[in-house]
């Protein structure tokens, strides 16, 4: 799992977490690259806000509704929407996949 941090630089919150991110991405591509030939696909999910518990638990419960005309699409996902795209790229749609990673972000 990785995330769109490492994109939007995650300053003055998480730059920690969006350096980690990051390592992801190029782990999940070079990884991919190293084992393709032997059938096997790595691949990425990077979400943006996502509506979770994880806010609050964080001690800012309304971070995602605050963030959300950042968003283009105007509101944070849902966790069903990022479920749907790991199911997809477990799926033989996906077949083709290697070393994606794949945004969920509404735009962002």
């Amino acid at each position: 799992m990785s995330s769109i941090s490492p994109r939007i630089g995650g300053a003055n919150e998480f730059v920690h977490y969006a350096a980690s991110k990051g390592a992801v991405d190029v782990w999940t591509v070079g990884l991919a690259r190293e084992v393709a030939a032997d059938g096997v696909r790595v691949n990425a999910v990077a979400p943006g806000m996502i509506n979770t518990e994880l806010h609050a638990a964080a001690g800012d419960p309304e971070r995602a509704h605050r963030n959300a005309p950042s968003i283009p699409i105007g509101r944070a996902a849902e966790p069903e929407e990022v479920a749907s795209a790991i199911v997809w790229l477990l799926g033989d749609e996906a077949a083709y996949c290697a070393g994606a990673i794949l945004e969920v972000s509404g735009g962002r």
